[in-house]
This record gives C-alpha cells, sequence and structure tokens, in this order.
C-alpha cells in the first residue's frame, strides 16, 4: 500500500473521532440540563453516526461523520416539585444522557484515536526510513 494512502486513511479517521470525542464531551457536559420553565426540554442526547466514502483519486475508502443526530429515547422523569421546569405532578424532565455510556463511548473513541495515530506514526517513520536509505 502506499504509504500517503495509509496516512489519508488514518488522518480521516482520526478527524472523525475527533468529532465524536467533542460530541462526548458535550453530552456529558449537558447531563444536569433540564428545562428552564415548566415542561420545558431537557437537553437532548447528541449521537454521532459515520460513512465510508471512496475517494476517487487514490482509489482508498474512507471514513468520515455521516451526521450529527439526538438521540430519540426517553426523558427520565424525576420528583423535583420545587424546579422550575416542574410539571403540575412535581416531576421535571431530566436528559437522556448516561454518563457511563458516554465514558465507554469516549474510551472506544479515544483507543480508535490511538490506533490510527500509531498508523500514521509507523508509516511516517517508514517514509522517514525509505529516505535515508534513499541518501546513502
Amino acid at each position: 500500500m502506499d504509504m500517503t494512502k495509509a496516512l489519508d486513511i488514518s488522518a480521516r479517521g482520526m478527524q472523525a473521532q475527533t468529532t465524536r470525542l467533542r460530541v462526548i464531551a458535550e453530552n456529558l457536559a449537558n447531563q444536569d440540563t433540564t428545562g428552564s420553565s415548566p415542561g420545558g426540554q431537557p437537553y437532548q442526547r447528541k449521537t454521532v453516526s459515520f460513512k465510508n466514502t471512496l475517494d476517487r483519486t487514490n482509489g482508498t475508502s474512507l471514513v468520515s461523520v455521516k451526521q450529527i443526530g439526538r438521540d430519540k429515547s426517553d426523558f427520565p422523569m424525576r420528583y423535583d416539585p420545587g424546579h422550575p421546569a416542574a410539571d403540575p405532578s412535581g416531576y421535571v424532565r431530566t436528559p437522556n444522557v448516561n454518563a457511563m455510556i458516554e465514558v465507554m463511548d469516549m474510551r472506544e473513541a479515544q483507543r480508535s484515536y490511538n490506533a490510527n495515530l500509531s498508523v500514521m506514526q509507523i508509516a511516517r517513520s517508514m517514509i522517514s526510513r525509505t529516505i535515508d536509505m534513499l541518501k546513502s
């Protein structure tokens, strides 16, 4: 495989995982964000979906972010009659963010990012060694 292809594939993978990590960080930062008026909408968890694209210039399949969507799962309810967003029964809709799921997704994204980084470092090292051998 051409080393520039390996670098391009790894760079695209790192870019996709960076977006995923940014969305996960946003979800974790807003895991306690509720509505501000009675019956108001809390923060809705965001999700990232990927797609494969064909780079016709060098004939490689690359990953990219297809879309940043919204999690359609139900909002958990918490009894808190003193909260400004409480409904007439005293319940507040809370975000559908589960910190455990977000942390596991973060670890998976970090591992994917690191794997792509390792491929990139090895490819660069091989290119550098090849150049050094050609100089001799």
